[in-house]
């Protein structure tokens, strides 16, 4: 009864009306089972005390300034991320811009978004000839469906059967290539520089397509070796003969065994198009032959050219490659050490075991023992663990939903576990109505080829800087454990800045860790115009790990005085 009245409450005070949310909170409320924890005690059961909501007294945080409305930290200065020193941080609350709304809901949310929450027009004209976008009243519509070259892609690739599951999409635009294969049970990761292409992850994500902001530049892809089973670069204009073909090796690095990679676009049909890209026929047929020559170095046979597509397909061993003498190996003794390492001119070896034979189809993967645990690539980690770890996950998972009966809904499109273990959160809550980005912190164990080869997707990450993403990016955030991780590490205080600012406006964070240190995230949290309750753990309240749920208050910025207040009507 106590999480009904709580939730309650927060319905009460949350706004109603077409696209001002959906007042999650008060959906809850009116469930008819709302006897869902009957006894929230929130009594000390041992040394440390459960700090009551009422005697929570912290810092209260002030709005941001609304010209910082859709700020990346480590994406101002740079292409490549470059995050703020210490004493630059900002330290406020990101506002929304005035009129936003809750997005649509997926599917429609693939091809509608709403111009107040994304309002740059710069598209529309950019990549009319394109017709990637169209600005219509009050949303932009998005008319490229890409059906009809994702069914010519599949007379060569298997993407029907399940051997196709996690794909890269290069230089993404606003992601419509990963928003149509969703529809094959496709989970593609695409990325986007912050340019002069105004919010393309920003339209992604807001469709409810996984992508981050990124480049092809000096570091390394935030991915691990071996992570994809296609990548694909559409008119995406990364130059792949630069640098004697470091960007097609980084591509190389991350493929599968047995994956391919698309080229669509310059210099592929180059007879047709050479006016067009006002470039000569030599220059263009000299870029080819380039593309050509790295690719058989790299292990890649050519399966296809016709039009304007091309693909590749790595061999799944270098048994029967016939350049691999001829090519530099890396010698890097861990070819998923990757954060801010820089990208070097060579080819990543095989592995000495596991390949694209031993990876199970999709959906049998989700759950199968990965390669990487069998053969014992992961310290700590054996079979045994792993199933364990499964069913733990189900089992908080089935908890989770008894405390939100709207998560697994559809209501929460984007969901990020800001420290994802093996995937047992995103694998117990796998369904097409969301996804989740799992994030490894870069000072945890690396399990993140783990999660690639259970068919998930996923990024390196440390959480003392912001995330590559743009400001209300996510509907649900769930922490394991993060914060008790960091304690040390940097400041509690800017992990919880970020989330908010990543966290859409009535969206829900799930934080489960030690009770002392969730008595310190909630003395901040409530400072930050959240609403939180402090639940026991499934197996009862003498556990001292307990469960913070919070949900972001609707409001947005004001530009009249650079302060924010509630959206009018």
């Amino acid at each position: 009864m106590c999480l009904c009245c709580f939730f309650y409450l927060l319905g009460t005070w949350q706004r109603s009306g077409f696209g001002k949310g959906d007042t999650i909170a008060r959906e809850i409320a009116q469930q008819e089972d709302c006897d869902v924890v009957k006894n929230l005690n929130f009594d000390s059961h041992h040394s440390i005390e459960i700090m009551e909501q009422s005697k929570v007294v912290g810092k209260v945080y002030k709005p941001c300034d609304v010209k910082y409305t859709d700020y990346t930290p480590c994406q101002e200065q740079d292409r490549e991320r470059h995050c703020p020193p210490e004493e630059e941080k900002l330290r406020c609350l990101i506002p929304a811009p005035k009129g936003y709304t809750a997005p649509f809901p997926w599917p429609k949310s693939r091809d509608y978004v709403y111009y107040a929450n994304v309002p740059f027009k710069s598209l529309t004209v950019e990549k009319a000839n394109q017709n990637w976008v169209e600005y219509q009243g009050n949303v932009f519509k998005f008319p490229g469906g890409a059906d009809a070259y994702i069914d010519e892609l599949a007379s060569v690739i298997p993407i029907a059967d399940g051997s196709v599951r996690t794909a890269l999409d290069t230089g993404c635009g606003v992601a419509s290539w990963g928003a149509y294969m969703l529809k094959r049970n496709v989970l593609p990761m695409s990325f986007a520089p912050r340019d002069n292409h105004e919010a393309q992850v920003q339209f992604a994500l807001e469709r409810g397509v996984p992508a981050v902001i990124g480049v092809l530049g000096t570091m390394h892809l935030p991915y691990p070796s071996r992570a994809f089973d296609m990548a694909q670069c559409s008119r995406c204009l990364i130059p792949w003969t630069a640098n004697e073909g470091i960007y097609l090796m980084e591509v190389d690095r991350v493929l599968r065994p047995g994956g391919y990679w698309v080229l669509s676009g310059p210099p592929i049909n180059w007879k047709t198009y050479y006016k067009t890209w006002k470039r000569t026929k030599q220059d263009l047929q000299a870029e080819q032959k380039r593309i050509e020559d790295l690719a058989e170095s790299l292990c890649w046979e050519k399966k296809y050219e016709k039009g304007d597509v091309a693909i590749w397909r790595k061999m799944s061993s270098d048994e029967n490659c016939s350049s691999k003498k001829s090519v530099n190996l890396c010698n890097s003794a861990d070819t998923d050490d990757v954060w801010y390492k820089e990208m070097e001119k060579c080819k990543t070896p095989y592995p000495e075991t596991g390949g694209a034979a031993e990876l199970k189809k999709f959906p049998e993967r989700l759950f199968a023992v990965p390669s990487r645990v069998s053969d014992g690539l992961v310290d700590g980690v054996t079979a045994e663990s792993y199933l364990e770890d499964n069913q733990l996950w189900k089992k908080r998972v089935k908890g989770y939903k008894r405390i939100n009966r709207l998560i697994g809904t559809g209501r929460y499109r984007n969901v990020m576990d800001m420290n994802a273990g093996l995937g047992g959160f995103a694998a117990a809550l796998e369904s097409p109505k969301s996804w989740v980005m799992n994030v490894v912190p870069t000072i945890e164990k690396n399990t993140l080829g783990v999660v690639y080869e259970r068919g998930l997707i996923g990024i390196y990450h440390d959480w003392c800087e912001g995330f590559s993403t743009y400001p209300r990016t996510y509907d649900l955030i769930h922490a394991d454990h993060l914060f008790s991780l960091y304690k040390n590490k940097c400041n509690l205080e800017d992990i919880l800045l970020e989330m908010d600012r990543i966290l859409r406006p009535e969206g829900t964070v799930l934080i489960r860790d030690e009770v002392d240190v969730l008595n310190e995230v909630m003395s901040i949290s409530n400072g930050m115009r959240w609403d939180t309750r402090m639940l026991d753990h499934e197996d009862g309240p003498l556990v001292p790990e307990k469960i913070l749920v919070g949900v972001k208050q609707y409001w947005v910025g004001s530009s009249s005085n650079n302060s924010t207040e509630p959206d009018e009507q």
